[in-house]
């Protein structure tokens, strides 16, 4: 249980403990935003001896990610030694104290900077007025004094402003002696420091593990900073069409190479040091299985992945075993790729089934074949009564892998098919393409759920093949193909379709083409699955 610590800093200990590096502001909040008017407004409280709110603040010894700098003002480290005070709440207002003394100039979004220097005093102004202000538009300069030179100006100030010596004091003194409130949080662990911050700031969204773990695995001295990391693995992934794995993903597959699991509270506890220390070889391996997944299994992009997932449990594989499998292993691990596609295993408790998985992971790599509690179906009636095409299902993406593996070729000129992943999210993509035409089918009175099945899905590489093809009965649009190519046979059977004769195509018989498909996706499913006495083929 937590024993917040509450108490009040002088304006002077605050400024000093942030540029003495004791106090810092972690990356994961949010950049400064408040307004010239807004940073006025607040001293203008100070001023009058209002409450302004009470500053939180985590005190550890853990060093995160945290702003370097505000404006061009360099933030120190935190001294050896010291604990560090990270800002949970007041931010916003801890920030406009600091840039309002420094006078410091901050650039927005916009690419303007604003100069929070022109923040006044205004002698003249009652204490029902704002005395605090930034428009001194046709003011004498005599009545207002910025508000850098009330608390810096020292002795000199008399001699400038003699009307105003008891303000000048007064206000100066405000100030310097205004007791600001805080609440001191000392030696919590960084999953509730960051639950705290969560739900002070409670119309924020709530913090992701890898904005946490950005933070918690900051490392100057080792030059370590994981949101850098992960963004240079990203632009690696990029050039191979890999690039939208997430970021939790390859958390994931750092926690299981070091304590087996990859549940939120696992990694939210993993060591720093050992994090870092392992982080080179844990990509390595994770880009090995990508690979392995494009050259082994020819998923040319991630979109087509039935979960990003699977890269966890083959990252910790490669990490283990640093050649590519071969033999018994090779199959193990085909075998369970399929499985996990074809039971939709991750749809649900993906953390959990991941931990579990590795244990079968550590019998793969003992030529030791695990046993499975949840059977394959892959049946004809079980594909036919389940093929209802959703681009992002699992099942269906297990599908699009089947066909993906096959290389498939165009229509026209047997080139190969280009797949992006930017054609993929959805199921009337560019790289989608119904064999017979949906316009088609449905003239002829089928029903959607056998018209939209993945038994008459193809992959193709643009919109030529649906412009040319359009609602054309297949023995039309195939036998103009067989014109111009003479070797539409081969670009076929790249698609997972027979003779066009055999198939029911020539003929227009869909229910022939649909039963052929089918046949032919549970004979391919087959050879990449080891056949349990539970499983039904």
């Amino acid at each position: 249980m937590l024993h917040p610590t509450p108490g009040t800093l002088q304006y002077s200990t605050l400024i000093a403990n942030i540029e003495q590096g004791i106090i810092k502001i972690p990356q994961f909040q949010r950049k400064f935003v408040w307004s010239l008017e807004q940073t006025a407004k607040l001293l203008d409280s100070i001023l009058k001896g209002y409450p302004i709110g009470t500053f939180i603040l985590w005190q550890t010894d853990e060093r995160l990610r945290s702003i370097r700098n505000i404006g061009s003002i360099d933030l120190p480290d935190t001294p050896a030694g010291h604990f560090v005070q990270y800002v949970l709440d007041g931010q916003q207002r801890m920030t406009s104290l600091y840039v309002a003394l420094k006078g410091e100039k901050i650039k927005g979004d916009n690419g303007k900077d604003t100069d929070y220097g022109e923040i006044y005093v205004d002698f003249e102004a009652s204490l029902d007025e704002p005395v605090v202000i930034t428009d001194i538009t046709g003011r004498n300069m005599d009545e207002v004094i910025k508000f850098t030179d009330l608390l810096t100006g020292g002795y000199a100030l008399a001699a400038k402003y003699p009307d105003y010596l008891e303000k000048l004091d007064k206000y100066s003194n405000a100030f310097k002696t205004y007791l600001f409130s805080d609440i001191l949080i000392a030696n919590a662990p960084i999953d509730v420091a960051t639950e705290i911050f969560t739900r002070i700031n409670v119309g924020g969204k709530a913090l992701s593990v890898f904005e946490i773990m950005v933070a918690k695995t900051y490392d100057a001295v080792r030059n370590f900073d994981l949101s850098e990391k992960y963004e240079e693995l990203i632009t690696r992934l990029e050039s191979v069409n890999y690039e939208t794995i997430s970021s939790s993903t390859v958390l994931q597959a750092v926690s299981v190479c070091m304590v087996k699991e990859c549940a939120k509270k696992h990694i939210l506890k993993l060591e720093k040091r050992k994090f870092i220390d392992i982080w080179d070889d844990v990509v390595d391996a994770f880009e090995r299985a990508v690979d392995y997944f494009r050259g082994f299994f020819r998923i040319p992009v991630s979109q087509l992945l039935p979960y990003d997932g699977l890269l966890v449990p083959f990252t910790y594989y490669f990490y283990h075993h640093k050649d590519k499998p071969l033999g018994k292993q090779q199959k193990l691990l085909q075998d369970y790729f399929w499985r996990v596609a074809l039971t939709s295993r991750f749809s649900n408790s993906l953390e959990t089934k991941i931990g579990q998985d590795i244990k079968n992971i550590d019998k793969i790599l003992q030529d030791v074949c695990p046993k499975y509690e949840e059977p394959v179906d892959i049946t004809v009636d079980y594909i036919s009564d389940h093929g209802w095409f959703n681009a992002g299902a699992a099942y269906m993406k297990g599908f699009l892998c089947l066909l993906a593996y096959q290389q498939p070729q165009s229509f026209t000129d047997n080139a190969l098919v280009n797949i992006n992943n930017s054609w993929l999210k959805q199921a009337n993509s560019k790289n989608y393409h119904h064999f017979f035409p949906k316009a088609y089918l449905l003239k002829k009175g089928e029903e959607n759920f056998y018209i939209n099945h993945i038994a008459n899905i193809t992959i193709v590489d643009d919109f030529l093949n649906k412009r040319t093809i359009r609602d054309k009965a297949p023995s039309r649009y195939i036998a103009d193909f067989q014109k111009t190519n003479p070797q539409l046979d081969e670009a076929l059977k790249t698609h997972l379709i027979g003779d066009p004769g055999e198939w029911g195509i020539l003929s227009d018989d869909y229910d022939l083409f649909y039963q052929k498909r089918l046949e032919c996706f549970s004979r391919e499913l087959k050879k990449r699955l080891i056949i349990r006495d539970s499983d039904r083929c």
